[in-house]
């Protein structure tokens, strides 16, 4: 069984770290915080450059040699409203002072010096409807392409209301061949409303060699190496993920799965 369900490692303080060499894969990094008023935690960025998410709660930010203030407004993720984030560039360090209860993601990839630190949002993300029927769900986009903020990480927020899907009609990007499908490794952080509940995400290769199939619960972790990926959220169980998306060229481009094309014709 491939080991692509993270677990977190605690409930307070740093519960994930997800880096290449861990994934063994080559681009996409994931660390999360949950901090106490009055906490403290800093980083160095090194070689790669950092997107950092305010998911729940307010924290002091100082990183690139400036203060930037309180980040933060929503308590509860599923408040739905635009998160505040902070952008680092590689060879550069942050700090963050919790001033409520808070989760802190912490997204990176490599970063080449092409762009400044940065507030992203919440001014300029809007919550936007995607999908239909059971295949709607909700987009907070913090950093796609159309924003040119990073020099190589992805990064949006889903909501996906219960008993609806996400990440469907299924599809991959696994493969550097721009324009057709770009190589991008992902990476999932999970939510759940109630937190008590459960959601469902399929990783999956079209020959079967990857085909695996995982409950997620509140606060866990999926890395998509390769392959489909679609998520479930069962009646009753709204779900929320983070994605985290990179490669070695910044666009998304992916392919359905075959069995599953003509639900994306149908609904184009």
């Amino acid at each position: 069984m491939a080991d692509l369900l993270k677990k977190p490692f605690g409930a307070h303080g740093k519960v994930h770290e997800i880096t290449p060499q861990s994934a063994g894969w080559r681009y996409v990094g994931f660390s999360l915080y949950r901090l106490r008023p009055g906490e403290t935690v800093s980083e160095a960025t090194g070689d790669r450059e950092v997107i950092l998410v305010m998911v729940e709660g307010k924290a002091t930010m100082q990183a690139a040699g400036r203060d930037w203030g309180e980040l933060g407004d929503r308590m509860d993720v599923f408040e739905k409203t635009p998160p505040h984030c902070l952008y680092v560039p590689n060879g550069e360090e942050w700090q963050a002072t919790a001033t409520t209860d808070c989760t802190l993601a912490v997204c990176s990839a490599p970063g080449h010096g092409g762009h400044k630190a940065r507030r992203i949002g919440p001014d300029g993300i809007t919550l936007t409807r995607r999908g239909k029927g059971n295949n709607t769900r909700f987009i907070n986009n913090i950093a796609m392409e159309a924003e040119d903020y990073c020099d190589s990480l992805l990064v949006t927020e889903v909501f996906t209301p219960d008993g609806n899907w996400s990440s469907y009609p299924s599809h991959r990007h696994d493969e550097d061949d721009y324009p057709n499908i770009t190589y991008l490794e992902e990476t999932y952080y999970h939510r759940l409303n109630p937190g008590d509940g459960f959601g469902i995400q399929r990783v999956y290769t079209e020959d079967g060699v990857l085909d695996e199939t995982m409950a997620v619960k509140d606060g866990d972790v999926v890395c998509v190496p390769r392959g489909h990926h679609p998520c479930g959220a069962p009646y009753g169980f709204e779900m929320y993920y983070l994605n985290v998306m990179a490669g070695p060229l910044r666009k998304w481009r992916f392919i359905a799965d075959p069995a599953v094309q003509w639900i994306m014709d149908r609904d184009a």
